[in-house]
C-alpha cells in the first residue's frame, strides 16, 4: 500500500514553523502546495502500478517531486 512521505521529517523542520514561514511567503506556499498535488499524484500511481502506470511515468513522477523538495528546502534556508 502507498505511503506519503512525511515531508516535515525530511526537512528537518517542525510542521508548525514551516506552515508559519508559509504564512508569510508566497514562493514556500505555492511550493508547499505543488509538493502535495504531485506527492498525491505519486500515491494514486503507485496505488494503480499494478500494469495501469507505465514504469517510467511513475519514476517521472517521484523525480519531480524529489525536485520540488529540493526547491522547498532552498526556500526554507532564505529565510533563516
Amino acid at each position: 500500500m502507498p505511503v506519503s512521505h512525511d515531508l516535515y521529517q525530511d526537512l528537518h523542520y517542525p510542521r508548525e514553523i514551516v506552515q508559519q514561514r508559509r504564512q508569510q511567503d508566497q514562493q514556500l506556499d505555492r511550493l508547499l502546495d505543488e509538493y502535495v498535488d504531485i506527492d498525491n499524484q505519486v500515491l494514486a500511481a503507485e496505488s494503480i502500478s499494478a500494469g495501469n502506470f507505465e514504469d517510467e511515468d511513475l519514476r517521472h513522477l517521484k523525480e519531480r517531486r524529489l525536485a520540488i523538495k529540493y526547491m522547498i528546502e532552498r526556500q526554507l534556508a532564505r529565510t533563516d
